[in-house]
């Protein structure tokens, strides 16, 4: 089975193309917003994953718009990607450090979409990126994935730092949540939606 996906989400707002791939590594990431993309790059680089993304959208206003639909149509990716979850570990934990910073990631890809987030910054933005923007896409993307998401953050600092290890620690633990370790179902329901 072919673990892979390609989509687009196109607005008013947004124009959005994505193609995944699980099981194969590489990735092309263009935003045009230049710390959202490198923390895109982050996370297919430390998950493994072959992600290519070419977004654009109405950033004269700001960047809202542009970030929540990427993690819309991503957790959509993530989620198309994995098919019927036969056989994968279904649960992730890493906790990374980035030089002060601590921040933990559990997940569970069982199919019931929750989000938790205490992730705080010192600063309001990283370059011309809106920190509060980690949260909103966040968000987006454990909803669309239909992923239980915890971001801990255990020590915090520099914003850069918080921001990058998020990315890195979701990106690790969605690595181990969809390793494939066995032939059946993690789900004593017998299903995974």
């Amino acid at each position: 089975m072919k673990r892979e996906y390609e989509g687009s989400r196109h607005t008013k707002e947004t124009q959005i193309d994505i193609t995944l791939n699980l099981d194969k590594y590489d990735y092309k990431i263009n935003t045009g917003v230049g710390f959202f993309d490198h923390m895109l790059e982050l996370f297919a680089h430390h998950g493994l994953f072959s992600i290519k993304i070419n977004a654009k959208g109405d950033t004269h206003i700001d960047c809202h718009h542009l970030v929540e639909d990427t993690g819309i149509l991503l957790g959509q990716a993530f989620y198309h990607a994995a098919g019927n979850k036969k056989g994968i570990r279904r649960y992730g934990n890493i906790v990374i450090p980035m030089d002060e910073v601590l921040v933990e990631c559990v997940i569970d890809f069982g199919g019931r979409p929750y989000f938790s987030y205490n992730l705080e910054f010192q600063t309001p933005k990283c370059g011309d990126f809106d920190t509060e923007l980690v949260e909103e896409f966040f968000r987006a993307f454990a909803y669309n994935a239909k992923v239980n998401l915890h971001l801990i953050m255990r020590h915090g600092g520099n914003s850069h730092h918080v921001s990058e290890a998020a990315f890195k620690a979701c990106a690790r633990a969605m690595r181990q949540a969809l390793t494939i370790e066995n032939d059946r179902l993690m789900s004593t329901k017998g299903i995974i939606e």
